[in-house]
């Protein structure tokens, strides 16, 4: 992919690096980084030490029940993510610009140089373990509804709230959204949006209502340690999933990622506002094909590969 960097000290021209969220891990991820790489290695063992579990254990063996849990799911995909990261930029390659869909945007923003790894990771351990706590004080769930309209699910979860929870979560792609909210109001959501005609409704294996109001604890907990640690501008503008918009500005950061945990994630919208700003290439920086999967629906011109080895690294030339 040499040929899309420009002389200048490897900057690739009109690319971005996407980095994928929770539900993109799998046992194994990361284990050749730690074998076969300096940063790797140092990385995984900080790692351990930062969430006082072994998480390199859990990430390279599982066994699955355990790594999809919220609490090591959103560390383990946060390491992998920044190691490719952190190896391409050594190489030489600095993105145009970046985003990440919900956990990623950490990842995005430690690449974007907002905060370092360390710091990044303790921001992840606690977002991770307040929104595991806030989904067991509150029972709430997610649902994917494939073949609707964003207004058509949008009328539906307003049909379905009256007193209880249920929003647009994710908007994902065109006729791919998530909702999130109280198990009621979701069911009552899901059933309606079947007789509705949705092609597809499909509910997810979540320990709660992500990006919904039921997160209310875990923002106050993250908006915590969020305003208690330096936060730097980035080298380069960072696309923020509450407005789908660029940002470098630490200020902007701060505020995006508290509201992030109660707001949708509008990532159709980021992607698109990436290419009305000629942004045309795109690479998934982490574990699986998630958010190469989306950009297919979104726009199945656009050219988008995937970083989720250090071989794949090591051939990114």
């Amino acid at each position: 992919m040499g040929q899309y960097a420009s002389a200048l000290g490897g900057r690739l021209t009109n690319t971005a690096f996407l980095f994928p969220g929770q539900a993109s891990q799998k046992i194994g991820m990361g284990f050749d980084l730690f074998q076969k790489s300096e940063l790797g290695k140092k990385y995984y063992d900080l790692a351990n030490d930062i969430l006082d579990c072994d998480i390199q254990d859990i990430s390279f063996n599982g066994p699955e029940e355990i790594l999809k849990q919220t609490k090591y799911t959103q560390p383990a995909i946060y390491v992998v993510s920044v190691i490719l990261g952190k190896l391409l930029l050594d190489k030489g390659f600095t993105p145009t610009v970046a985003a990440g869909h919900s956990l990623g945007e950490y990842s995005a923003l430690t690449i974007g140089g907002a905060f370092n790894f360390r710091t990044g990771l303790k921001l992840v351990k606690c977002r991770a373990e307040s929104m595991q706590t806030a989904g067991e004080i509150q029972n709430g769930t997610m649902a994917a509804i494939i073949g609707l309209s964003d207004d058509e699910i949008q009328s539906i979860c307003g049909s379905c709230s009256n007193g209880n929870v249920v929003v647009p979560a994710n908007y994902n792609s065109p006729g791919q959204v998530v909702i999130s909210g109280e198990v009621s109001a979701v069911h009552l959501a899901m059933n309606k949006a079947t007789e509705a005609g949705a092609r597809n409704v499909i509910k997810l294996n979540v320990s709660g209502a992500f990006h919904s109001p039921l997160m209310t604890p875990a923002r106050e907990a993250l908006a915590e340690i969020l305003n208690s640690i330096e936060i730097h501008d980035t080298i380069m503008p960072v696309y923020l999933n509450v407005s789908a918009k660029p940002v470098t500005k630490r200020s902007d950061i701060r505020n995006g990622l508290i509201s992030q945990l109660e707001k949708p994630v509008l990532w159709h919208k980021t992607i698109t506002t990436m290419n009305k700003n000629e942004i045309n290439k795109y690479v998934e920086i982490g574990p699986g094909r998630v958010l190469q999967g989306l950009n297919r629906r979104i726009n199945r011109t656009f050219q988008t590969t995937g970083i989720e080895t250090l071989d794949d690294v090591i051939h990114y030339v």
